[in-house]
């Protein structure tokens, strides 16, 4: 049985949304059922009731998370849900030519969650557009690796 997975994306120019695709594609072909949402709009509420999320998101400017995903980051500190039945992953995508803030959007997201008492699932995916891989590739085998090392499937047990 496959896991319910919702990937929630920060993107500026769109890569992360690919990767996301990409990523939600290959988690469906191992099983799992995987929706993709952007983080538009969204707020605290959409860790209500737990689940498995898997945070896709890009860096922006020094360190910044996405413009799309600040309404979320904001309600998430405002609000500060407690987020025990959570459970989550994230892709961080960066420039590693930005040194200390390379990745700082999705290790945002890990801190806060973590904060909120979520429930990380393995390490972060952190890819750097300078690597010369292709960040759908390298984030789709990583998604199926990492719902298969590190969750339970529905209606499964620890």
């Amino acid at each position: 049985m496959g896991i319910r997975i919702t990937l929630l994306v920060g993107t500026m120019t769109g890569t992360a949304e690919m990767v996301a695709q990409e990523a939600q594609q290959a988690l469906r072909a191992a099983g799992h059922e995987a929706e993709v949402r952007m983080m538009d709009g969204l707020g605290a509420d959409v860790f209500e009731g737990g689940g498995v999320f898997l945070i896709c998101t890009s860096t922006y400017g020094f360190g910044n998370v996405p413009d799309n995903a600040q309404d979320l980051v904001e309600s998430l500190e405002t609000v500060r849900p407690k987020l025990d039945g959570v459970t989550y992953g994230v892709i961080a995508l960066g420039d590693g030519t930005y040194g200390d803030t390379f990745c700082r959007g999705g290790e945002r997201f890990d801190q806060l969650l973590a904060e909120l008492g979520a429930r990380r699932a393995g390490e972060l995916l952190r890819h750097d557009a300078n690597s010369g891989d292709v960040p759908e590739e390298v984030a789709a085998r990583w998604a199926v690796a990492w719902a298969q090392e590190h969750l339970v499937p529905l209606g499964g047990t620890a």
